[in-house]
């Protein structure tokens, strides 16, 4: 299937602050955090985008817009509330320092799967949503623009961090062993094989290797499956392009 980019969206004052700021309204990217977009948009801007695929709050609607101002020609930044964030209910707003003497933080450390956040939802659900809406997206945009396109979704730290755990085949429970920071790349290609994670939590480096083959000839149905295979020995990697 496609290859799918996630993005984290830049530091918030919420992010500076140490305050959890969940699906509150007004959180916006601070100077710090507009930077970081930026300088992640100037990054992206050699890969060509079949689609360009937001959280509805804010703070990942600027990050796209940052994504898109680095480029000659973007798609239409589509929203998808399936990649919003977690909604931590009663723990919104709340600053981080307080949340952390809760007897429930603990169990957000070491049992991500067992925690109901007191008026919001499950981590269980949230992993749910956010991966079938990834899933989906990544489908509908092979199936009109091919296997080798490529595409964007900004979203939020645990939400990627789930994502990236489900394509790993790690427990949800084990999910806070990845670290997603604020404007990060991770990358991952699904396939009809398995998802292979290309990347995670990445701030610098060229990104011309996700710049699509041209076409070839159809091949058989044996070589497409061989290409969805994990190589023997680790492969030769992508190819080098001048």
């Amino acid at each position: 299937m496609a290859t799918v980019i996630l993005v984290r969206h830049g530091r918030t004052t919420a992010n500076a602050s140490g305050t959890l700021a969940g699906r509150l309204p007004g959180v916006r990217l601070d100077e710090v955090g507009t930077g970081q977009a930026q300088r992640t948009g100037e990054r992206l801007a050699v890969v060509p985008l079949a689609a360009i695929v937001s959280s509805p709050l804010e703070r990942c609607r600027q990050t796209a817009r940052a994504l898109v101002a680095a480029r000659e020609a973007a798609p239409k930044v589509v929203t998808e509330k399936g990649i919003s964030e977690c909604d931590y209910g009663e723990w919104q707003g709340r600053p981080l320092r307080e949340l952390a003497k809760e007897p429930l933080w603990k169990v957000v450390q070491a049992q991500p799967s067992a925690v109901a956040f007191p008026g919001g939802e499950t981590m269980a659900t949230m992993q749910a949503r956010a991966v079938a809406a990834v899933r989906r997206h990544d489908a509908a945009i092979e199936a009109e623009h091919g296997a080798s396109a490529v595409w964007v979704a900004v979203s939020h730290g645990d939400i990627i961090k789930s994502i990236l755990a489900d394509a790993l085949g790690m427990h949800l429970d084990l999910f806070q062993r990845i670290n997603v920071d604020p404007a990060s790349v991770s990358i991952i290609r699904y396939t009809g094989t398995r998802p292979y994670v290309l990347a995670t939590n990445t701030h610098a480096g060229d990104l011309s290797w996700l710049v699509p083959p041209p076409p070839k000839k159809s091949r058989s149905r044996r070589s497409t499956a061989a290409a969805d295979d994990a190589p023997v020995g680790g492969g030769a990697g992508p190819s080098v392009r001048s």
